[in-house]
């Protein structure tokens, strides 16, 4: 087992750097036996590493090799399996439990014991010892001391001590020297012993020789002992002279410090009051501006507005911390609120006061403009309001409570003044729409001065009766049979079109000049939004108006924008109504207006909304454009239920009906009217009702007549609807031009075809059996067998229609057509030739029967085609 042992050693533990300590014979539990060898071995090098090796014998040689190592502190429980018996068996738990039978029990015993002591000394009782004789484990430790532990574990692990590399070469050197170290080691180690003692002897000689010199160092190192002394009392001397400079030093640098800190806190000191004087302190030429300043003079609203700016900046300083507990700041602080609130009460009265005067100013300008069909300019009171655009300004930002009042008087006195001007305005505008003849008269005009009585609600007592003598009492846009062209004459409409143009161009710089105005004095940005919150609306005549929760402090509806808006209403809240008089009465007077109307107000609204769609002036027009909207298709569902209601005469012709001859007239005006208009779509889809209605009522009523024959009613009226259409090339009526000339052109050939059956009727009746006969089978060639159809009944049916016959026929027929034509549509001699034509095919047809049907018969009619022509030439010349 040594040589086994010192072979493990050299071959697999020493290159590791690794000593073994014990070694056990075992092979695995139940198993067939296979030896190997499991060593427990520590590092040389620190830390020491304390590990259970299995080593193998290899199969193919008598070297042995490393198969698994574990670290011991892995170890848990050493199992003996009998304290009492002797027993081979043992198991040893790392991460599972292995289980081994030793060649031998002492071999177990030892190799038991050296890991207890490894434990001991390594793993300070880590590892649990089960089923160990407790003999066994006192006998490796003496009983009463416990560093023996240490001891023995030294003294057991040192059993064994390698040589190095250095030890190995001086033996070989000494035993190359010796001749016979190998051969007789007595004889060698004898002489190494006496090389030893001589060596020893050496040393004890050298040793008592130098004992001279070590006095002599013992002397020289007492010296130096003395002069260290002298040395320690000089540098004490010396720390005592520094410790007295260096509380010199710290006097000093103590006083240097306190003066450099009073200096920083005096300027410091000097930096606040500076930034208080320069940042809070008012001229006296600014306070007694705020206090004294004229507010009339533009000198004096300069420099009260310098004065208010300088006042606002330092109010508005921003403190630095500790400013505000200052008695002085907190004195010059109530001081510019002072000024603030005086000045602020002096600049709103003052404004209320030039409010007050402009009203009463412009009052006394409403005579002179009452008899011309303009408004009052404004532009002189904007011109002296927008010197005072600055303070009103600083006005909102510092006391918007004071503010706001000056806007809800501005809007009270402003929206009188307005009213009665408009108001005015729209007397004199209805007045020249209906002139002060007996007709204004009609319509509730009289007085001198020709104005309307009750403005707004004169013009609510109009009644369609009065016009009855220009209109019927439906007042639709194409009045059935009442309408005549000298009550409706060019004149009066162009006379309406100017007014009305002229009302809206007045309405629309007033509106947009007094917008422009407000936002400029009032500070209100169309485009900026100003911080806002929740507010609720007051109602007011004609809108609404935000009042804020909190009256201190800047909170509109949504936006500036909005308020803007609010306050045109607010000033402006007569003018909506005004225009929807205005455009009542003109539809009252003629209903045609609504055209006009239509097209002048789309305009103005359009070029309303691409300056700003959300502002007063285009609310509003958009507002009254829906009215007009409203009432041009109320005129046109008027128009299109009084074609259903048409009712025609029984003992006259009916000829071109009157909706049809209307439609050609408002055809014609409103294409006049709307030529590059904005709202042609509208006009299109009126042009598709009307044109619809017409189409659906011309068959209704040719269905009716009974005078006239349905198919002539339908030729003219569609002829008539076709000529007007294609004169005033309407795109959007394309398909409904196409489809009159087609109903015009098929009627026109079924009337053709219908009265020329009569002047020619036997002939017509045979030729049309004949037919009969040829479609049941009957050859061409032999019709001429049958009885009814010989050749002597068809001489016998020729003979009864001479050329004198034809032509009387031909005459009664032109006698005939010219009763149910009517002399407006001069289609008499279309008509007159498309007969001709067709007696002419139906000469052809007869003939070319006969040429088939009778062969070689020799029958012919008694008339030729030049004779038709020439009967048919000499009756329209006749007549």
């Amino acid at each position: 087992m040594t040589a086994i042992k010192h072979a493990l050693q050299r071959d697999i533990f020493t290159p590791n750097d690794e000593r073994l300590l014990s070694i056990v014979n075992v092979c695995k539990a139940g198993k067939k036996k296979k030896n190997c060898f499991l060593c427990a071995t520590v590092t040389t090098e620190r830390p020491v590493q304390v590990k259970v090796v299995k080593v193998k014998k290899s199969d193919k040689g008598d070297f042995y090799k490393r198969q698994i190592a574990w670290a011991l502190r892995d170890l848990a429980v050493v199992d003996a399996k009998d304290a009492i018996k002797e027993n081979p068996e043992f198991d040893l738990h790392f991460e599972k439990i292995y289980k081994w039978v030793a060649s031998s029990t002492a071999e177990k015993n030892a190799f038991i014991s050296c890991i207890w002591k490894l434990n001991q000394r390594y793993l300070r009782k880590k590892i649990d010892f089960v089923n160990v004789s407790s003999q066994l484990l006192e006998e490796s430790v003496p009983s009463g001391e416990n560093q023996s532990v240490t001891g023995g574990d030294e003294e057991a692990v040192d059993e064994y001590q390698e040589l190095n590399a250095r030890e190995e070469q001086d033996i070989e050197i000494m035993m190359e020297g010796c001749e016979y170290a190998i051969s007789n080691a007595e004889a060698f180690a004898e002489r190494l012993s006496r090389e030893l003692q001589v060596l020893d002897g050496a040393n004890i000689q050298s040793i008592m020789a130098s004992e001279k010199q070590v006095n002599i160092l013992m002397k020289l190192l007492d010296e130096a002992l003395k002069e260290v002394d002298q040395i320690e009392l000089k540098l004490s001397s010396y720390e005592e002279m520094l410790q007295s400079v260096k509380e010199q030093m710290d006097q000093i640098s103590e006083s240097n410090h306190l003066i450099h800190l009073s200096n920083t806190n005096n300027v410091k000191l000097l930096s606040e009051i500076e930034f208080l004087v320069n940042h809070m302190d008012l001229a006296k030429g600014h306070i007694k501006a705020l206090q004294e300043g004229d507010l009339s003079s533009s000198r004096g609203i300069e420099a009260c507005t310098n004065a208010a700016d300088a006042l606002l900046q330092c109010m508005n300083v921003a403190l630095r911390p500790g400013h505000d507990m200052l008695l002085a700041v907190e004195q010059q602080q109530q001081r510019f609120s002072d000024l603030r609130e005086n000045f602020a009460r002096r600049l709103a009265s003052h404004l209320n006061n030039v409010f007050v005067q402009q009203g009463h100013d412009q009052s006394s300008t409403l005579a002179q403009h009452s008899i011309e069909l303009t408004l009052p300019n404004h532009h002189p009171f904007h011109r002296d309001l927008l010197r005072y655009a600055k303070l009103m300004e600083w006005l909102k930002s510092t006391d918007y409570r004071k503010y706001e009042g000056l806007t809800k008087n501005y809007m009270d006195y402003l929206s009188r003044l307005y009213e009665r001007e408009i108001k005015d305005f729209f007397e004199v505008a209805k007045i020249k729409m209906t002139g002060t003849t007996k007709e204004s008269k009609k319509f509730g005009l009289h007085g001198s001065s020709g104005k309307l009585t009750g403005s707004t609600s004169s013009l609510n007592k109009l009644s369609v009766q009065s016009s009855g003598n220009r209109r019927s009492q439906s007042s639709s846009l194409l009045d059935m049979g009442n309408m005549s062209a000298s009550d409706l004459d060019v004149a009066d409409r162009t006379k309406f079109d100017k007014i009305f143009e002229q009302v809206l161009s007045e309405l629309e710089p007033l509106c947009l000049a007094e917008q422009d105005f407000i936002s400029k004095f009032f500070k209100l940005q169309q485009h900026q939004s100003m911080p806002g919150t929740v507010t609720e609306a007051e109602d007011t005549d004609g809108g609404t108006l935000s009042r804020q929760h909190n009256a201190g402090t800047p909170l509109p509806v949504s936006s500036e924008k909005d308020m803007i808006r609010q306050m045109m209403i607010k000033i402006f809240r007569c003018i909506e109504p005004e225009l929807n008089n205005l455009i009542a009465l003109g539809d009252k007077i003629d209903s045609f207006n609504s055209l006009y109307m239509l097209v002048k107000m789309s305009h103005h609204v359009w070029t309303a909304q691409n300056v700003d769609p959300a502002s007063f002036l285009s609310t509003t027009l958009g507002n009254v454009l829906v009215t007009v909207k409203r009432n041009f298709d109320k005129c046109i569902s008027n128009q299109i239920r009084q074609m259903e209601e048409v009712k025609i005469s029984k003992k006259s012709k009916v000829g071109i009906l009157p909706f049809v001859a209307e439609f050609e007239e408002f055809a014609g005006l409103a294409e006049s009217i709307f030529k590059n208009a904005e709202r042609r779509g509208d006009l299109d889809k009126a042009y598709t009702k009307l044109i619809r209605g017409v189409f659906v009522n011309v068959e209704k009523v040719a269905n009716e007549s009974q005078k006239t024959p349905r198919d002539v009613v339908m030729m003219e009226n569609f002829h008539h609807i076709f000529a007007t259409l294609s004169r005033l090339k309407i795109s959007c009526l394309e398909a409904e031009k196409k489809e009159a000339k087609q109903k015009y052109t098929d009627h026109l050939q079924s009337y053709v075809i219908y009265s020329l059956g009569q002047p020619l009727e036997k002939l017509n009746h045979f030729f049309e059996g004949v037919e009969a006969r040829v479609a049941q089978g009957i050859r061409e060639e032999e019709v001429s067998y049958q009885l009814a159809f010989n050749k002597q009944e068809l001489r016998k049916v020729i003979k009864e229609y001479p050329g004198k016959e034809v032509k009387k026929g031909l005459d009664n027929l032109y006698k005939k057509v010219d009763k149910h034509l009517c002399e407006e549509e001069n289609l008499l001699q279309v008509v007159w030739h498309s007969m001709q034509d067709e007696f002419i095919r139906q000469y052809k047809h007869f003939e070319g029967l006969i040429a088939r049907c009778y062969p070689g018969s020799g029958v012919t009619m008694e008339f030729t085609i030049q004779d038709i022509l020439d009967y048919c030439s000499s009756i329209a010349q006749s007549h």
